[in-house]
């Protein structure tokens, strides 16, 4: 276990799994204020030279995802049983 603090630090390393251009060339995590981001950043070429473009937002939570499409499908059943004629 690591004393480590790393708030508002980031990490990003090079895209190796990168299989499109829309795929970020640099990926990693940023702590702002003690909240976990990912962040993508791409290499852009401009009338300056080479720059970097990044998105930052809420990490990617599979559980959470399944998690509402088990609640949006037994939401789309009770209301499919409400309209039963009897």
């Amino acid at each position: 276990m690591s004393n480590y603090d790393n708030t508002n630090k980031a990490v990003i390393f090079k895209n190796n799994k990168k299989e499109k251009d829309t795929h970020p060339d640099y990926n990693g995590t940023i702590n702002v204020e003690g909240k976990e981001y990912t962040i993508s950043l791409w290499v852009k070429e401009g009338k300056a030279g080479k720059f970097f473009s990044g998105s930052i937002k809420e990490p990617y939570k599979k559980e959470k995802e399944a998690a509402e499409k088990e609640l949006k499908s037994f939401s789309e059943k009770i209301n499919t049983a409400n309209d039963l004629p009897f």
